[in-house]
């Protein structure tokens, strides 16, 4: 996650939560994040700290649990989702490449996009969720497992915050019904998700993505486990870390803007979402098969 931020981690964090930090010195000189939550200090993270980036991330999801948007089984689901960041060594592969690549022609072909938003990606890029959105022409929609009018308000305050004219799916606005899919996830809004022809569905389950694709939709995933029921439903397969994922595909969405639409059509047309997974799985192989040969320990300074 090395290049994930323009700017410096911290003040990436913060302009995304808006929570207050303070800043001291510690015993070595070095400058130590402070982040609070609730006037009480939750963590201490030295910029040297090697594991920064990911404890940030993890932070910024703890934070949405303890504002009531995140639920806990969103952090179960991080941390699942962690894991298989580490076999990709954490950083975008060749195959998520071209499945970025080709799911941003898929948006920009679509007549009525929408952008799903739930907690966990709420917590880990508002920012870009409405950028891509902007960029793309889509909608944003909250849609929950746990769905709760709290939830969605403050979801889409969040979004507002970050520049969304207009969130849909919060109360009465997600009044029609997803056939066939029986948790809360079945209600959408019918101006958004039940009228949309591309959908991106990041964090998803993978009942939803059956379902849509069911609909005659194009469903596209943000997904770091190859193997996940929504990967394997989804029309397009992005396995890479959202923070990730969603530049990557404004990135591409900007320079394919203005293509003509039968270039864009063979982009998204012409992906192949199981030989993209097994790219990615042949991915993985590789590298842990690299580690193995070379070994793995972490050299450290004889004292």
């Amino acid at each position: 996650m090395g290049a994930l931020y323009g700017a410096t981690a911290s003040a990436y964090f913060f302009a995304k939560l808006g929570g207050p930090s303070e800043r001291a010195p510690s015993q070595r000189g070095e400058e130590i994040l402070t982040i609070r939550a609730g006037g009480a200090v939750e963590a201490w993270i030295p910029p040297s700290h090697p594991r920064r980036e990911s404890l940030l991330v993890r932070e910024r999801l703890v934070e949405g649990f303890r504002e009531g948007f995140v639920a806990m089984q969103g952090l179960i689901a991080h941390g699942r989702g962690e894991c298989f960041d580490y076999l990709i060594g954490e950083q975008t592969t060749p195959p998520a490449l071209e499945a970025e690549r080709a799911a941003a022609a898929a948006l920009l072909l679509a007549e009525r996009p929408v952008i799903s938003v739930n907690g966990n990606a709420a917590a880990l890029a508002p920012r870009e969720l409405v950028e891509l959105a902007k960029t793309v022409g889509a909608k944003l929609e909250v849609n929950l497992f746990y769905r709760s009018r709290e939830r969605e308000l403050l979801i889409a305050e969040i979004l507002r915050r970050n520049g969304a004219a207009e969130v849909l799916g919060v109360g009465d606005d997600a009044s029609c019904t997803i056939p066939e899919l029986f948790s809360e996830r079945r209600r959408v809004s019918c101006r958004g998700i039940y009228a949309a022809d591309v959908v991106l569905v990041p964090l998803e389950d993978g009942d939803r993505t059956e379902a849509l694709r069911r609909m005659g939709k194009t469903v596209i995933a943000v997904d770091l486990n190859p193997l996940s029921r929504t990967s394997r439903a989804a029309t397009i397969t992005i396995v890479d870390n959202i923070t990730r994922a969603l530049p990557n595909m404004a990135k591409f969405a900007e320079e394919l803007k203005g293509r003509p639409r039968d270039e864009l059509s063979a982009l998204a047309g012409g992906f192949d979402n199981d030989r993209n997974l097994r790219e990615v799985l042949r991915y993985i192989g590789m590298r842990l098969e690299e580690l193995a040969g070379r070994g793995i320990t972490l050299e450290l300074p004889k004292a």
